[in-house]
């Protein structure tokens, strides 16, 4: 549990606890939650109280399970709207997504996955789903590894149990193939995945580093598997917009150097 000046705040942890077993669209009881969280009902049902009463957690309508609520939407924008990396590259995406034809996506770290932070739809007029707030296992997305391969970190908390969640067929599960992957993405500046989060979606993704020198998100295009591999002009014009972000930001050069480098 987190400490404060050497003070338990266990509230705050429970509270962020419940929220967190609640993440990725789960709807879950009273019953639920409190075995997972290892408390006694009453307990949680006094937390899940207070969260609702701030619009943290909702009920389902009829029922009696309960999901993340409006209000951490509306706190999820304003941090995103402070987000110096995304604030720069609103631009750059937009035009990046008009060259192509392709969705692109903006990623940061978010413990073991990635969070979408913008994203910019196909230009083509056609109905998508608004893919910003969603999260996806970093070792099945493009995104996900360009932070991987240049967090060294990052990566032994990730891969560090050896096997990881399956999301498809195709989704790579070794740690160890996964880590030999890393010198190839900071070599070619560009990560990529074929059907191993959603089948039919594949991507490509580059790293983009601020004034340290550090990467600290990763911009991908997306499309369909049938169209794999992306073309050389996709993968161009990819690289050409990440770099054109990290000079935003400060950053010296690009493809920039694995931390501890």
């Amino acid at each position: 549990m987190r400490q404060w000046g050497g003070t338990l705040i266990q509230a705050i942890d429970r509270a962020a606890r419940v929220l967190t077993s609640l993440q990725g669209a789960r709807h879950l009881g009273i019953a639920e939650l409190a075995a997972a969280l290892e408390l006694p009902p009453s307990t949680v049902h006094g937390i899940v109280k207070s969260l609702q009463g701030h619009g943290l957690v909702a009920k389902e309508p009829n029922g009696n399970r309960y999901m993340l609520g409006p209000a951490l939407l509306k706190l999820s924008n304003v941090y995103l709207d402070t987000l110096d990396v995304r604030a720069r590259s609103l631009r750059w995406t937009a035009e990046l997504a008009r060259r192509t034809g392709l969705a692109t996506r903006l990623g940061v770290e978010l413990f073991d996955e990635v969070i979408i932070i913008h994203h910019d739809e196909r230009p083509d007029g056609t109905e998508q789903m608004p893919e910003t707030g969603l999260s996806i296992p970093a070792h099945a997305s493009a995104l996900g590894k360009v932070l991987l391969a240049y967090d060294g970190a990052l990566a032994e908390t990730v891969l560090g149990d050896g096997e990881l969640r399956a999301l498809t067929g195709d989704t790579v599960t070794s740690a160890k193939a996964l880590t030999r992957q890393f010198a190839q993405i900071r070599e070619r500046g560009l990560a990529e995945e074929l059907d191993e989060a959603v089948l039919g979606e594949a991507s490509v993704a580059a790293p983009i580093a601020d004034r340290s020198g550090a990467v600290v998100a990763a911009l991908s295009v997306v499309l369909p598997s049938s169209d794999w591999p992306a073309a050389d002009a996709v993968q161009n014009a990819l690289r050409e917009t990440a770099r054109n972000i990290s000079r935003e930001l400060g950053a010296t050069r690009w493809p920039p150097l694995q931390s501890g480098e």
